[in-house]
């Protein structure tokens, strides 16, 4: 509210009218076609080839605008209005002295202009194949193009001989001052080791010095060879914001020599290490570059292989990344100790928005400590992935209690632990005031019945953005699917299926009469369950 009261009449000058931008166009299309000094010297555009001219220029300009303007979306937009009009009159200019240029095979003038304000090159985009040196020389002409505007590339997806990269290297050379972002994912597949390392070697040595803000290595099955063999580049950058390198068989070796050749990593705000062999000694020295990065906003070390003392580590220098806002540890064997000691790291997490801690063993004791950790955090929790965790309804009141305060949930998946009905509905309860954000909750495989069911459905039914409820493979009897089919009745699309659930499963095992029996009774033990549940916010707080 202090904000706002000291902003009250904030006006947005980006981006500009349709109105606006026709407008400049016309302006545009009179200056090109109108007797100039440089029309004197280059001839005088016709008002066709002027108008085709300065639509293509307006669509360039603002486009850089634009990009420039999302980079800071707080501003007013005064900057990007500046660099609107500065890139049109260059552009123009360009066209001036070119002046009008015969048709060529479909070609005008206005094709010149576009070209040189490309900013991203990607050849991700067609087959994955080999690229051998006739094709290299094709494809990346447009990169040799004097005074083009590239910034970024792409070469993922095609895989680089020495040939090609020989090719490649002096275009590379060239670049080395412009680029910002460098994306070589994928870029060596099929190729025999040594030849590989080679081309490796090759970009490192052409890239060195460059100073870039991203760099994807990922899916290059790099191992401790494959990074040293980056060593020239990795060395060479003390400004990377966001550093990629997953599936890139980044072993306890690997994982030191990455630690050990980036020498700053104080700007870096993005570090992904998904599906390594990384282990725990792996991790630890992953740790020391996450503890050199106070700035890190997005870590993701997922399916790396890191048992309890890798995860101690990582929760450890984790507390140190106050900015972080998106954390992701699935698939490793953390276990509780490692769940106790990243709970800890979580009270100075004020900005987290997305937490993916599904399949670390946390158990009970594991997930109640980061539960308690992160409702006292993460003011602005979006989603919140716990599952496969062994779980039960003993941990459930922990969680419903970080749930319930968390309005700005958007997914909430607690799949595949043991929560039954008494933890189901305990959840259920945490999520029906408010959570006006809230857009998918997945209990799939939590062995709960009718109730829980029931319960879940009536609380999410009515959330405005509400998406998806994944309750498949759990022990709902015929009765209960009817009863969550007429809850969504008017909105069947946000009940997920539900081809693997069993009505009569372990929870429902009995003749006819046993059944009829079972769901009196489980309706009684719900409606005790339930006023015990009346004041489960004032339990919460406890």
């Amino acid at each position: 509210m202090e904000n706002f009261q000291q902003r009250p009449f904030s006006i947005k000058l980006w981006p500009p009218s349709q109105s606006t931008r026709l407008m400049l166009v016309e302006r545009m299309t009179k200056n090109l076609s109108t007797p100039s000094i440089f029309s004197r010297k280059n001839g005088l555009l016709s008002k066709e080839d002027a108008e085709e001219n300065a639509r293509q220029i307006e669509e360039v300009a603002f486009a850089t605008a634009n990009e420039h303007h999302e980079k800071e979306p707080d501003g007013d937009g005064s900057s990007a209005v500046q660099l609107y009009a500065k890139e049109s009159s260059k552009l123009m200019v360009e066209v001036l002295k070119r002046g009008p240029q015969i048709k060529n095979e479909g070609l005008t003038i206005s094709d010149k202009v576009t070209p040189s304000l490309k900013t991203f090159f990607d050849i991700s985009g067609g087959r994955r194949d080999f690229i051998d040196e006739q094709e290299a020389e094709e494809v990346f002409r447009p990169l040799k193009e004097q005074g083009n505007s590239y910034t970024k590339i792409c070469f993922s997806n095609r895989s680089f001989g020495i040939g090609a990269a020989r090719i490649v290297e002096p275009i590379l050379v060239s670049l080395k001052d412009q680029l910002i972002e460098v994306d070589l994912s994928d870029f060596i597949a099929g190729r025999p080791e040594e030849e590989a390392l080679e081309v490796m070697n090759i970009f490192s040595s052409a890239l060195e010095g460059c100073v870039l803000k991203s760099l994807n290595l990922s899916n290059n099955a790099l191992g401790e060879k494959g990074v040293r063999a980056f060593a020239a580049l990795l060395k060479s950058q003390s400004s990377l914001e966001q550093l990629y390198l997953m599936n890139d068989g980044i072993s306890e070796e690997a994982a030191r020599a990455v630690c050990e050749l980036i020498p700053s990593t104080e700007k870096l705000k993005v570090l992904h290490f998904h599906n390594n062999m990384t282990g725990d000694e792996g991790a630890i020295a992953i740790s020391e570059v996450v503890r050199r990065s106070p700035v890190l906003e997005d870590f993701r070390c997922s399916s790396t292989r890191v048992d309890s003392e890798g995860g101690c580590a990582l929760a450890e220098a984790l507390g140190t990344c106050t900015h972080l806002e998106k954390l992701d540890l699935r698939d490793n064997m953390f276990g509780v100790d490692a769940g106790v000691a990243l709970s800890k790291s979580f009270s100075g997490h004020a900005g987290l928005r997305e937490v993916y801690l599904s399949y670390l063993n946390l158990e009970n004791e594991g997930a109640t400590a980061l539960a308690n950790a992160l409702k006292e955090s993460a003011t602005s929790l979006e989603i919140l992935d716990l599952a496969g965790n062994d779980i039960t309804a003993k941990a459930a009141p922990a969680i419903a209690a970080c749930v319930a305060v968390k309005q700005f949930l958007t997914k909430l998946n607690l799949a595949e632990n043991d929560l039954k009905d008494e933890g189901a509905i305990i959840i259920a309860k945490a999520l029906e005031d408010g959570h006006s954000q809230l857009e998918e909750v997945d209990l799939s495989t939590t062995s709960i019945r009718r109730a829980g069911a029931r319960l879940l459905a009536q609380a999410v039914v009515h959330k405005p953005k509400f998406k998806l409820l994944n309750i498949d493979a759990n022990f709902i009897s015929d009765e209960g699917i009817d009863e969550l089919k007429e809850i969504f009745k008017k909105s069947p699309e946000m009940l997920g299926p539900l081809d693997e659930n069993d009505p009569e499963g372990e929870e429902n095992v009995g003749d006819e009469d046993e059944d009829e029996t079972k769901e009196e009774e489980g309706d009684e033990n719900e409606d005790g369950l339930e006023s015990k549940l009346k004041h489960l916010e004032v339990k919460q707080e406890e």
